[in-house]
């Protein structure tokens, strides 16, 4: 199965002092806001996303690595065409008592796929034809065309399973208390499909999680009050470099995802794609990135990542021969056209999220798009900016990822419809190379149409204390919080 992944990003050593030790319990902050722990729905933030994945089980589910490991189903096999993958469920009951079947496994399967429709995952899991149950324990998914990571996208925690509102674990949420904690317990190995065992409390550590600011979490962290921070991102990564840290390394993920600016608008001296295409041209991504000493970062001019085709259908970049000097006197004429011809001057909104990584951001790109002589304002997200910040973790490594991100069912600022009617096509493409060749076109369609400003991989990082057992960095930003649980060894 392909990663695509940038190259590991340095960790930085960092000292201070605290921590909860070795056998108490984990104390977890997550970057978010505090209700973010108590999420319902299928819309979750990722602090949702660490709780929904540590008490409601899927068919399968992520290892720290990133990998797909059992869950609901203890096994599975994938027939020869693709199209069709039959779960056997473990032998195990829901938390009222009542045993899990293939029934409710199928029942509850497609209540979640329709909950999700109008989200980009409910378009991700668009090749899902039938969901039927064979057996009392075997469950088959029929696709309509072969999906090599169909498995990682049943893993995603949205896709956990309730009965009556319960999940089957790993782990057990207490109610939040008046510090806005959460305390997680795991569940006796029975509860798990496992086999008994006398010393089982011996083996797990409680979880202390709550969700704060970016500035909250990294004192926290330092003050030694938490042993593990998740969620960081790049407009609170600066701050991750501040003060003494004690006994923690910054970890940062090898991230796959989708980190640009989306058009909100095509009005004014937007109008035209070309010089949506100049503001794109006149950013020089490696001095974009450069403020934040981000080593191995890897930087993209296009929607998907290029290695995802073949050298054939594109270049390593757009622009290809060009100096970004030469890129910046060809956008430079086009904004200059639209003023002299409207005798407007060239101003644009940009929303960014509250944060130093902010901060950094707009001003290298106000001096980017100064250059040619564009004035660029601050705002903040959903305040009325004609283009804002798009920062979002792949699921799966495939280009349909990527392109369903920006389709216009969505409705988060411009598309391409033409594009979005060549991936539904790929949807039922049998042959690898014709479904590729889709995927392609569609990327040119959506590239020509200048729907986003891609800037190269998403930054997602953490501070992890050494007592901590079980993390990995990981290309899909989610670290499962019941490995934590389990003490060294």
């Amino acid at each position: 199965m392909k990663r695509i992944c940038c190259a590991i990003l340095a960790c930085f050593l960092l000292s201070s002092c605290g921590g909860s030790g070795e056998s108490g319990p984990v104390d977890i902050a997550i970057i978010g806001t505090p209700d973010a722990l108590i999420e319902r729905g299928v819309r979750l933030s990722p602090a949702g996303q660490h709780m929904r994945a540590a008490t409601q089980e899927g068919l399968v589910g992520l290892d720290p690595t990133g990998q797909v490991v059992p869950a609901l189903a203890e096994r599975w096999i994938v027939t020869d065409d693709g199209l069709s993958y039959i779960f056997r469920l473990r032998d195990s009951d829901w938390p009222d008592g009542e045993p899990i079947t293939a029934r409710d496994i199928n029942e509850r399967l497609r209540e979640t796929i329709r909950s999700l429709e109008g989200t980009t995952l409910g378009l991700d899991l668009a090749k899902v034809t039938e969901v039927r149950a064979m057996t009392g324990r075997v469950i088959e998914l029929r696709l309509s065309g072969p999906m090599p990571e169909f498995l990682r996208l049943l893993a995603q925690p949205e896709m956990g399973l309730t009965r009556n509102g319960a999940g089957t674990g790993p782990m057990m949420a207490a109610e939040r208390d008046e510090a806005g904690l959460v305390t997680l317990e795991v569940l006796p190995p029975e509860a798990r499909g496992l086999p008994a065992r006398e010393d089982w409390e011996e083996m797990s550590r409680a979880l202390r999680v709550q969700a704060l600011s970016g500035r909250e979490a990294v004192d926290a962290f330092a003050s030694g009050e938490v042993d593990l921070l998740l969620n960081g991102s790049i407009e609170t990564f600066p701050m991750a470099q501040l003060g003494p840290l004690s006994r923690g390394n910054v970890q940062v993920d090898p991230a796959l995802g989708l980190f640009g600016l989306i058009f909100r608008s095509d009005e004014g001296v937007l109008a035209d794609p070309a010089r949506r295409e100049a503001l794109s041209m006149a950013i020089d991504r490696a001095e974009l990135i450069q403020p934040f000493g981000l080593g191995g970062w890897q930087s993209s001019t296009w929607i998907v990542p290029q290695d995802m085709f073949s050298p054939a259908q594109y270049p390593a970049t757009r622009w290809s021969g060009q100096s970004i000097a030469q890129r910046r006197n060809t956008a430079r004429q086009r904004i200059t056209a639209w003023e002299n011809a409207t005798g407007a001057n060239a101003v644009i909104r940009v929303g960014l999220p509250d944060g130093p990584g902010s901060d950094l951001l707009f001003t290298q790109l106000a001096a980017a798009w100064r250059t040619i002589g564009v004035e660029a304002v601050r705002t903040g997200l959903g305040q009325g900016a004609e283009l804002e910040l798009r920062d979002r973790l792949a699921r799966y490594s495939s280009p349909r990822w990527f392109l369903n991100q920006l389709n216009c069912a969505i409705e988060i600022g411009l598309c391409s419809e033409r594009a979005d009617t060549l991936v539904r096509q790929s949807l039922a493409q049998r042959d690898q190379e014709a479904k590729q060749a889709l995927l392609a076109e569609a990327h040119r369609e959506m590239v020509e149409a200048e729907v986003f400003i891609p800037f190269g991989v998403p930054v997602r990082w953490s501070l992890v204390r050494g007592a901590v057992n079980g993390y990995e960095a990981n290309p899909w930003g989610l670290h499962p919080l019941f490995p934590l649980s389990q003490p060294s060894t």
